[in-house]
């Protein structure tokens, strides 16, 4: 459908607010939020849970088993965001839907699926619904580590361009590996896909019949740089078959963001009770959407976005390479910056995976008595000890390293349990883990000419002030925090303003509607200088383990892998 076979709404009434709709995807449910332009204030919000989850080990099509380091998503479950997050939202906004001038999304990244080439995704087909090839591959699937492997041995070896914009390492989370992977293990799939296309695109597409790909997850996640991807005969050295993925299935006009892609379909208008032909917006990626609700686009600010995993994002007016990031693109967060990107894979799922397999049956019953949630039981249990007195260390790589190693083969540690060791001590060590993980990206981006001057927090893992200053006494830095609990979706309906003309670009529409805490946490320096003593550890474990010396992680892994097949 072009832009032009939807009508173009007129403004609210003279004297009305005029409001946007953010929604944010997210990895096991989507929210929905109704925030006013003038000022950002958020009005209502509406939250689904997806029916499928994330299927890492079953296929619920079949109940047949996956392997090792699957993880898909059914995108039906997207569509159900629209017809419940989004009127629920409105309705708890108690706002006329017809003031609502736009909407925008943002979504987990690289989340591509196989569609037709009227974007039907493949699973939605009797023919390919048995197949967890024709499903939607999240973020955190890793099964293409072999293929990823193979495109950063032939890039290094060819010594493509494109390789140090990402750090020197593709990372399997991203669209050529889990599109190489689908080719060498679905040839027939991989035949039947039109289009590999990007959740954040799709979703957009449903929305306002348009196909756009957008900048930012082109950049980031799909290798797009300098207005070229890798070219055919790189493609074809990985596999002849591969020789027409760029072409055939991947290239597509790609919309700058906060761009206006169409209006709101009449099918989506039902969905969603709003009116038909609003604004939507060009897609974008859960974090980088983040920047300008923190008010934080420019130099320097990195932005945490802290929740199952962490995304580190940041603006630089100069274009360097930075080992271990994840990309850097022109305009990848607002139009006229370099924007980078760095991330740890596994952060509050780490934490809930620990509480969920590891924390004894009276560690929960205590928190049911004390009238709290066993993650605040146990963060409360440990938070007033000295630094060091559990006399543990743990690496965060529960799902891999994504930063500074790019490598999803590396595995999670705890050193140092005893018979004595508690579970409150142990979720304890995990928390500060992540929080040299992260100290550690900083630190990379220093040492190559991009400093971090303010450190801002997002996510709802900023709700544990015990976490957060850790993470300020580990960085020996402040920790600014979000104002809003909704920092995607917040972003998402700045930049669902700017596509609908409220404001003129995103800059001016961040500053009109985003908000941050400077400094709301600050180091305390006794813990810090006890900290610093730790994380010196902590790096030898990180380099012992992480850059060869070694490799015993990645031949466990190995092993999984052929016993199980």
């Amino acid at each position: 459908m072009s832009n032009d076979a939807t009508p173009t709404p007129s403004a609210a009434p003279t004297g009305r607010d005029q409001y946007v709709i953010g929604v944010d995807y997210g990895t096991l449910s989507g929210r929905a939020v109704v925030v006013r332009v003038a000022d950002g204030a958020e009005l209502g919000t509406g939250v689904h849970e997806y029916r499928h989850a994330v299927m890492d080990t079953t296929l619920a099509a079949t109940g047949a088993a996956l392997p090792p380091e699957w993880a898909l998503q059914d995108a039906r479950d997207y569509v159900e965001v629209l017809q419940q997050a989004v009127p629920a939202a409105v309705a708890a906004a108690g706002i006329d839907p017809g003031d609502v001038i736009g909407i925008a999304t943002d979504f987990t990244a690289s989340t591509p699926l196989p569609v037709t080439a009227d974007g039907t995704p493949l699973s939605f087909l009797d023919e390919w619904r048995e197949n967890p090839h024709a499903y939607v591959k999240l973020w955190k699937h890793h099964a293409g580590q072999r293929q990823a492997d193979r495109i950063n041995a032939l890039a290094a070896e060819r010594g493509e361009a494109w390789l140090p914009r990402y750090g020197g390492l593709i990372s399997s989370e991203w669209e050529f590996a889990k599109a190489l992977q689908l080719l060498e293990e679905a040839p027939e799939v991989y035949a039947a896909t039109d289009r590999w296309i990007e959740a954040a695109d799709w979703i957009v597409w449903q929305l306002s019949g348009t196909y756009l790909r957008n900048a930012c997850t082109a950049g980031y996640k799909g290798i797009y740089q300098d207005g070229a991807y890798p070219d055919r005969a790189f493609l074809a050295a990985l596999n002849p078959d591969f020789a027409g993925f760029v072409d055939d299935k991947l290239a597509h006009e790609i919309g700058r963001l906060g761009q206006r892609a169409g209006g709101l379909t009449a099918e989506a208008a039902a969905w969603t009770g709003l009116p038909e032909g609003i604004a939507v917006a060009v897609g974008n990626v859960d974090a980088h959407v983040t920047a300008p609700a923190a008010q934080a686009v420019e130099p320097g600010q990195m932005v945490a976005i802290m929740g199952t995993s962490t995304c580190h994002v940041m603006n630089g007016a100069t274009l360097a390479e930075v080992p271990g990031m994840c990309g850097v693109v022109d305009g990848g967060i607002v139009d006229g910056l370099y924007g980078y990107e760095a991330g740890q894979s596994g952060v509050g799922d780490i934490f809930a995976w620990y509480v969920k397999n590891q924390v004894p049956a009276q560690a929960f019953a205590a928190a049911e008595a004390a009238g709290t949630s066993i993650h605040q039981h146990l963060t409360d249990l440990a938070a007033d000890r000295p630094v060091g007195d559990h006399g543990l260390l743990a690496l965060d790589w529960h799902n891999g390293n994504r930063s500074v190693l790019v490598d999803t083969e590396l595995s999670g540690l705890v050193l140092g349990m005893t018979l004595t060791t508690r579970p409150e001590e142990v979720y304890h060590a995990l928390l500060e883990s992540t929080a040299y993980g992260t100290r550690r990206i900083v630190e990379a981006f220093s040492e190559s000419g991009v400093p971090v001057t303010e450190f801002i927090a997002a996510g709802g893992l900023i709700k544990n002030p015990v976490l957060m200053q850790i993470y300020s006494d580990v960085l020996r830095m402040p920790i600014s925090t979000i104002a809003s609990e909704q920092g995607p979706a917040l972003g998402s309906a700045i930049h669902a303003a700017v596509a609908a003309g409220a404001y003129a670009d995103v800059r001016e529409a961040g500053a009109a509607m985003g908000s941050r805490t400077v400094a709301a946490y600050t180091p305390n320096p006794e813990a810090a200088d006890a900290y610093d003593a730790l994380y010196a550890d902590y790096l030898q474990l990180h380099d012992y383990f992480g850059r060869g010396a070694n490799d015993v992680m990645k031949r466990l892994k190995a092993r999984r892998r052929a016993v199980r097949a």
